[in-house]
Parts: structure tokens; C-alpha cells; sequence
């Protein structure tokens, strides 16, 4: 996990992750969302992408696509619609009414679980109408393309969607760019009937034009076809500044383009004099002021040992760097004004000075439900007027971030979660679950009149005592309730896989039960 080039299998595994997730809101819960009453819960609570154009959020999550003209309010979820089925969210991009979505699920290949992209989804409406789109393959494993009549270059061809999977998309005017990794940097100009491989410089250059003579392989990996191995070719990050000026992120460096894709510079850590912290990119945004632009990117250790996580930014367009947060793994960007978001696995972090300076969120507790946000990790971030939005694996947040309410003073946690068809019943969710990456949920209602006392109990397939969660606590009637269990037994250590039982008393009642599946 800690050597550069694993932190695409920690990628990958936090795709299995979301996908494995048990299915929190039933086919009849979604039903009611493509009805006239909305739901107020978003589809699903492994949430990788936020984003918000003019009024309307929307959420790429473990569970599908999520959008809300009301501030978080109330719910469209298109999770099992004919046009996204049950597949997980791996990248989304907005602009105006124009929305592309791309999905994955998980395979089994070998004994192995392998990620698999499913292609993508594009509404030209915001989303009241889809065309799906099917993930972009290649018929030949090699082909042969001709930047210019100078120049031949041989491309790996991508004839599988295992590992190529999309996970960014940018809107740049009629163009829309993905990054699929495996399956490379790739732009389609006519909303997804045909797909261009980008050709972008290969290891050893920074930099190439139409007027070069080129002769390389455009090939995220080498192999038995004898092709050339290019880091710059597995594509992860694409963000557009406009119609003509593109960044792509890869696992080799930032590419950039002012002229549609006609020619390509790139930054890396070796290369320039004040350089970025590390060659893995894993996000990039822009940071608009009435002063300055910046361009900021998740910058990730590689394949040199000099490289470090952290975040790097440049006001003079990828000319000279600046460093920040060093150590910290940032996932994407999110921004208000001066101010810039950063969600890590270390939490969210925030500067309102141009990264001199940063706070770090502490403990995330929701007062009015009196629910704390049980992950560090967060993936997501975005901002609508003073409200800032971020993502993880244990649902959506939001904060209020002015002069009078300042930062993480007050937070509201957003679960997806399906109501009780009565206050007798109880469920577990998500449902297996993995103590190492996830914390579980028992979700009751007491069904008194009035205040009530709760002991939540945690017992093996034995029937042994495992673990008391919390005991005589006291419980109002008026909603229903979330007890957390972390997987640890008495002694604080993880429990090994297998069935456990709870066991809910509410005053004196007979005692509600319930099955969890742990499974790590």
C-alpha cells in the first residue's frame, strides 16, 4: 500500500469496495424516487463525486447517481433505471444542462475481483433524458496512428474493459475527454458515436507538437506485443479551463493543451526547476478569484522515490509549482472564492490564503441528529453560495462556511437509509460490512411515547458476548436512530469474519435481533 505504484491497487480496491456495498434502499424505495415524491436521501453513501452546477448537486456514489434541485433536500436517484441498471459511479462531469456519467462494476476473473468499466451515460437535458454509451474498445491489439506525415506511432489496443475503466470526464465545447487508465486519455467530438485515442508525449519527452517527427508507442503498459512502457499513458485526471486549454492527469505527469489537443506539454517532478510533488495525479480544478487563477492537483508519489504526496498548484500555467500538504494523500478540489477545499484520507482540509496556511476538520458530529461521520477518507468536494459539500465513505456533508458561521461549526450528515416499515424493526447496514475500511449501522426506532432507554449488544454465531455498543443510553421518540459498532469486540481488537448477532433493549421490552456479516 505504501510502495507509488500500488496506490492503483488501493484505487482499484476502494472501487470494490464501493461496489460491494450491500444495497441500502430497496427497488421499491427507488420506484418511489421516479415518482412524483421524491426522496430526501441520496442513493447510496460511498460517495467518489460531487458536483454542483447553478442550483443543482449531483452524486456519483457507490450506488448510483443522485441529483438534487434543493439543496439536498430531496432526492432524484436513478440507481436500477433502465438506463443505469445497478452499476457504481466512476466518474461524473456537469456543464449547463449537459451531463456525462461513467459507470463500473466488479468481475471475477481467476479467483480475482477485477474492476470493470461499463461505459458511459450522457443527458443533454439534466439529466430527465439518457443515451448510454458503451465503454471505448479497440478492435486490433496494435494499431498504427499518424500524427503527422513525419511521425508513426504505434498504440496499444485496448479490446477489454477490465481495468479500463473511466474515471474522470471533462467537458471542453463539443469535445468531452475521459481517462480510462488501462484504456488511456480518449476524446469523442460527437457525444460518444466515435472515440479518439489523445496522444500524449510518451516518458521521455515533455512536450509534443505536430510539426515534430515522432516515432514512440502509446502504451500505458509493455508487455508480450513488445510495446514501449509509458507511465504518461495510464490517464487517471482530466480537467478543462475552457474549450481549447485541457489538463490531463496521468501515473507520469500533468499534460497540457492550449490548441484542442493539437500539441501537449507536460510537468513532471524531475523536469522543472519548482516542479510538482509527485507524477501520479489524481485530480485537478481550478481555483477562480477576482485576483488570481490557479490551478491545483493532487499530486502523488510514483515511480521515484524523490516524490511525495501532496498537493501542487501554479498561478502561471504549470511554469513554476508550489507545494503544499506534504504527506497527506489529496483526492480532488473544491473551491469558494479564496477559499480552497482538499478532501484526503486524512480528513478535509482548508485554506483561505492560497495554501500558506490550512486548517484540518476535527471530529464531523451532526447535532441535530447526533450522528458523527465514522471515515477519515473523503474524495469529493464542491461548494453552492456559503454551503461546502464533501464525499466519503460514510455518506455526504455539508457545512456553512461565512463570517458568522465559520468553518465545521455546524456539520449535517447525509445517510442513505431505508425507512422503517414500523418501529418493531431493526437492520444492519451496509450489510456485510468491512471493519477495516467501514463502520456498521443498527438502525431502530424505541416506538415510545416518550424518551427511552437503549442497550445495544454485539454477540458471536456462539452466542458469546462479543462487544456491549452502548448501554441504558437514552433515546428520543420522535425519529429513528443509528447505533455504531466498529467491528472491534471488548478488548478493542477487530473480530475475525463470520456471523454476529445484535441485540437490541429498548427499557424493558422483549429484545429485537438482528444478523451482521462481517467479511474483511
Amino acid at each position: 500500500m505504501k510502495k507509488p505504484i500500488s496506490r492503483l491497487l488501493y484505487i482499484f480496491a476502494c472501487l470494490r469496495i464501493a461496489i460491494a456495498q450491500p444495497h441500502i434502499l430497496s427497488e421499491q424505495s427507488f420506484k418511489l424516487s421516479q415518482s412524483n415524491s421524491l426522496p430526501t436521501l441520496q442513493a447510496g453513501n460511498s460517495i467518489t463525486d460531487i458536483v454542483i452546477s447553478n442550483d443543482t448537486i449531483w452524486l456519483g456514489t457507490g450506488k448510483g447517481l443522485s441529483r438534487s434541485a434543493d439543496g439536498g433536500r430531496t432526492w432524484k436517484n436513478y440507481y436500477d433505471s433502465p438506463e443505469f441498471g445497478k452499476e457504481d459511479i466512476s466518474a461524473l462531469a456537469v456543464r449547463g444542462k449537459n451531463v456525462w456519467v461513467a459507470t463500473a462494476h466488479s468481475v471475477v476473473r481467476d479467483n480475482q475481483s477485477l474492476p470493470e468499466g461499463s461505459g458511459l451515460r450522457y443527458s443533454s437535458d439534466g439529466g430527465e433524458t439518457w443515451k448510454v454509451i458503451a465503454q471505448p474498445l479497440d478492435t486490433k491489439n496494435v494499431d498504427t496512428l499518424f500524427w503527422n506525415s513525419k511521425s508513426t506511432i504505434r498504440a496499444l489496443g485496448i479490446t477489454t474493459a477490465i481495468n479500463n475503466i473511466t474515471y474522470d470526464i471533462a467537458i471542453a465545447g463539443s469535445s468531452v475527454y475521459i481517462c480510462s487508465f488501462a484504456g488511456m486519455a480518449r476524446v469523442t467530438n460527437d457525444t460518444g458515436k466515435t472515440w479518439k485515442r489523445v496522444i500524449l508525449p510518451p516518458d521521455n519527452l515533455t512536450s509534443i507538437s505536430p510539426n515534430d517527427s515522432l516515432v514512440f508507442d502509446l502504451s500505458p503498459s509493455g508487455g508480450a506485443l513488445g510495446l514501449q512502457n509509458n507511465l504518461n499513458h495510464r490517464a487517471f485526471s482530466v480537467f478543462a479551463e475552457n474549450d481549447s486549454t485541457v489538463w490531463i492527469g496521468s501515473a507520469g505527469g500533468i499534460n497540457k493543451t492550449t490548441n484542442r489537443g493539437l500539441s501537449w506539454t507536460k510537468f513532471t517532478k524531475q523536469t522543472q526547476l519548482n516542479p510538482i510533488s509527485g507524477n501520479f495525479i489524481v485530480g485537478i480544478g481550478k481555483q477562480k478569484t477576482s485576483t488570481k487563477n490557479i490551478i491545483w492537483a493532487a499530486t502523488i508519489n510514483a515511480s521515484d522515490n524523490t516524490e511525495k504526496r501532496g498537493v501542487s498548484f501554479t498561478e502561471d500555467g504549470g511554469i513554476s509549482w508550489k507545494q503544499a500538504l506534504l504527506g497527506e494523500f489529496p483526492h480532488n478540489f473544491g473551491f469558494k472564492g479564496d477559499v480552497v477545499y482538499v478532501p484526503t484520507d486524512n480528513g478535509i482540509f482548508r485554506s483561505s490564503d492560497f495554501g500558506q496556511s490550512w486548517i484540518q476538520t476535527g471530529s464531523i458530529y451532526d447535532k441535530s441528529t447526533r450522528q458523527r461521520y465514522t471515515q477519515s477518507k473523503f474524495f469529493a468536494a464542491a461548494s453552492s453560495g456559503d454551503t461546502a459539500w464533501f464525499g466519503g465513505a460514510d455518506g455526504a456533508v455539508k457545512t456553512i462556511d461565512n463570517i458568522n458561521t465559520p468553518f465545521g461549526s455546524n456539520w449535517t450528515i447525509l445517510h442513505a437509509s431505508l425507512k422503517l416499515p414500523s418501529t418493531s424493526e431493526t437492520y444492519a447496514y451496509p450489510n456485510p460490512f468491512a471493519p477495516d475500511d467501514e463502520t456498521v449501522r443498527i438502525h431502530y426506532a424505541t416506538g415510545k411515547p416518550s424518551a427511552a432507554k437503549v442497550t445495544l449488544r454485539i454477540f458471536d454465531f456462539g452466542m458469546n458476548l462479543v462487544r456491549t455498543v452502548v448501554q441504558n443510553a437514552v433515546r428520543e421518540s420522535t425519529r429513528e436512530h443509528d447505533e455504531l459498532w466498529d467491528g472491534r469486540n471488548e478488548n478493542n481488537s477487530l473480530v475475525t469474519n463470520g456471523v454476529y448477532f445484535y441485540q437490541i433493549v429498548i427499557d424493558n421490552d422483549e429484545p429485537r435481533w438482528g444478523k451482521i456479516l462481517v467479511i474483511q
